[in-house]
């Protein structure tokens, strides 16, 4: 009863490591670590993007994330 409302209090902490061969809307990701300092954000369209390409962006709280505008690639 009492490690129920002491594991929710607790906060997550994760990191996320893109290995070999990683593919976002067919754009190479591989070997990218992200934590709670370094953030990313991928956005997929499905035409041209207005402003393609990946961009660090402060993110105001000591962090920065890396905001990437990025057009799908399709395979045939």
């Amino acid at each position: 009863m009492l490690a129920l409302p002491l594991a929710m209090s607790v906060p997550a902490v994760a990191e996320v490591r893109f290995g070999n061969n990683v593919r976002i809307g067919g754009h190479d990701a591989s070997n990218q670590r992200f934590d709670r300092r370094n953030r990313g954000v991928y956005h997929i369209y499905e035409g041209r993007p207005r402003n393609p390409g990946c961009t660090w962006r402060a993110d105001g709280r000591g962090g920065r994330v890396k905001i990437c505008h990025l057009q799908r690639i399709r395979r045939r």
